[in-house]
């Protein structure tokens, strides 16, 4: 998953609650191993390579992840695009490398959701163009912690949080109060700008400093604009609680290119879902139902905090 996997769990049954954790992380491995871009025997991995040549024939598994992120570019005016990697695959971040302009420009002609063509009929996946590449970075995390509490859930474990990355969630209380999960600061790693109480919800953060660089003082990460091909910069992070952790994976990055205004306005348009933004100035905002209700706690930075990266 390229990221830290967290467990936390409570059952009076030790096996179980064992069981518990090596079916959280056998479902990661399988999901890593199946939906990572980088594993070049991954199913995506021979999606990408096959698809612009003839109908690739997926697994009901990839073909159903993959129509529920068309189905977020289709809520968000094609702000989240799994396409976005026809351009994402020339950035190393890593090694602060990046396209140059003409390179950059050519490559995002082709993010655009229409070019996938799914038939329903044959779970089968065809790229319309060449050089068309999707990645399911911005949703697949969520889904694999959605599948790890179902799977808890299957065992008769209902307490318990899980965390892949910057998404989570929970199940139940612990000991009796709510899980508290913090958000971190965009610019210091050591503190947190909230901590929020949290049960039976999903949690998810995207942030401008979890894969980046910097040259000649601009920020490249890799929550891409898929408009320009290049970095999303209006905010800083962004942090969605919602039922499941594949939406609040998927709105996160959603919110975080719609910006500020958009992003809000998303937000606040759909039910049991809330927002915390950070903008480039580092003002935080929130959505319409979350201040009021009194479910932050400001500037708090507690000793040992699970920590929404």
């Amino acid at each position: 998953m390229g990221t830290r996997i967290t467990i936390e769990l409570f059952h009076p049954d030790t096996a179980i609650a064992q069981q518990g954790i090596d079916a959280v992380l056998k479902e990661m491995r399988h999901i890593d191993t199946s939906m990572s871009p980088f594993i070049e025997s991954s199913e995506l991995a021979r999606l990408n390579a096959q698809a612009a040549q003839k109908p690739f024939r997926t697994s009901n598994e990839l073909f159903g992840l993959i129509q529920r992120s068309l189905y977020f570019s289709g809520l968000t005016g094609g702000a989240f695009d799994i396409t976005f990697a026809s351009v994402g695959f020339l950035y190393d971040y890593r090694n602060a490398v990046k396209p140059d302009e003409s390179r950059r420009l050519k490559a995002a002609a082709l993010i655009d959701y229409h070019n996938l063509v799914l038939d329903e009929t044959g779970n089968t996946v065809a790229f319309s163009k060449p050089g068309v590449r999707i990645d399911l970075g911005g949703i697949a995390k969520g889904y694999a912690v959605d599948r790890s509490i179902a799977l808890l859930q299957e065992l008769g474990i209902g307490h318990a949080l899980v965390t892949a990355g910057g998404d989570s969630r929970t199940i139940g209380d612990r000991w009796g109060r709510p899980w508290t999960i913090g958000i971190r600061d965009p610019r210091d790693a050591d503190k947190m700008v909230a901590v929020i109480p949290l049960q039976d919800v999903a949690i998810s953060t995207s942030g401008d400093y979890q894969r980046y660089f910097e040259k000649d003082g601009i920020r490249y990460h890799h929550i891409i604009d898929p408009k320009s091909g290049d970095s999303a910069r209006e905010l800083q992070s962004v942090t969605i609680i919602g039922p499941d952790a594949t939406s609040t994976d998927a709105l996160s990055t959603s919110v975080f290119v719609l910006g500020l205004e958009a992003g809000l306005k998303l937000i606040n348009s759909l039910p049991d879902t809330d927002a915390v933004l950070v903008d480039k100035h580092g003002k935080m905002h929130y959505s319409n139902d979350l201040e009021p209700a009194g479910k932050l706690r400001n500037n708090a930075k507690p000793a040992s905090q699970p920590v929404a990266h």
